[in-house]
């Protein structure tokens, strides 16, 4: 999910770069909701491996 949403930030900066700023536009509001999707989950996953009290598998 990280790597789609770096890959949105890349696609929104040439899109900006060549002048399509409404599609610019579109992939880094695609990409920052990917973001913050990423985190939250991360963070549910951190804090439910804490209260389970298990080490993460490697």
């Amino acid at each position: 999910m990280l790597n789609a949403a770096i890959t949105f930030f890349v696609i929104a900066l040439v899109a900006f770069l060549l002048g399509a700023t409404g599609f610019a536009g579109i992939s880094m509001e695609i990409g920052r909701t990917l973001l913050f999707v990423f985190l939250i989950l991360a963070v549910i996953s951190f804090v439910v491996s804490m209260i389970r009290g298990r080490s993460p598998r490697i």
